[in-house]
Parts: C-alpha cells; sequence; structure tokens
C-alpha cells in the first residue's frame, strides 16, 4: 500500500484537494498507476487500494501549481520518485509525506 499525506508549512495545517498521481518505472517508460486528491487532513490513503504493489521504483506527482494558483510559487509540481524492495521491512505499506510551503518543499519516508 502506497499513501501520502501533504502538509502545508505555510498555512500550517493540510493540503486540501491537491492532485497527487502514482506511476510506476517499466523499463523506460513511466505507466500510471492512479491519481486522488488529498482529502481534509491533507492524506490520500486510496492510491493502491485495487493495485498489487510490488518491487520497483515509484514516483508521485503532486500537482502544487495548481494548489498554489492564487498564490506566488517557485514549483509547479514536486515530483518524489521512491524504490520500494522486496524485503521492504514495512511489510509492503510505503508512506511518503511531503511538506510544501510557496517555495520550498521536504519528503522523507513515513510510516
Amino acid at each position: 500500500m502506497i499513501t501520502t499525506h501533504v502538509l502545508d508549512t505555510a498555512l500550517g495545517g493540510p493540503a486540501v484537494g491537491m492532485s497527487v498521481v502514482l506511476e510506476m518505472h517499466k523499463g523506460s517508460d513511466w505507466t500510471r498507476i492512479a491519481s486522488g486528491h488529498t482529502d481534509a487532513q491533507g492524506r490520500l490513503t486510496s492510491l493502491t487500494t485495487n493495485v498489487t504493489v510490488g518491487p520497483g521504483v515509484y514516483r508521485l506527482t503532486f500537482d502544487t501549481g495548481t494548489y498554489y494558483r492564487e498564490v506566488r510559487s517557485f514549483f509547479p509540481e514536486v515530483q518524489v520518485m521512491f524504490k520500494v524492495d522486496e524485503d521492504d521491512g514495512h511489510t509492503g505499506n510505503v508512506h511518503v509525506p511531503l511538506l510544501i510551503s510557496p517555495f520550498g518543499y521536504s519528503t522523507y519516508r513515513g510510516v
């Protein structure tokens, strides 16, 4: 299962309604797996509800440009690539939080 949580550090709260796309790297291409929007808590937990997550390289694309459409911002989107290993210590659950502001972002491996 792949989940995410987006927090807007400039506002001090969740990034509600942000569009997120999940893709998997296959060969030299990226294959779209799912997409969705963050909920009222800034979470998106349904991306892989009907998808088996196996080992591989994945990418989450966050549409920060649309989210910040009323505010001047530097990043039109944020892409986070990560690897899921067979021997993943979290039993296949991968949580990728994103902290954003109009001029910066950070991410990490969550639990």
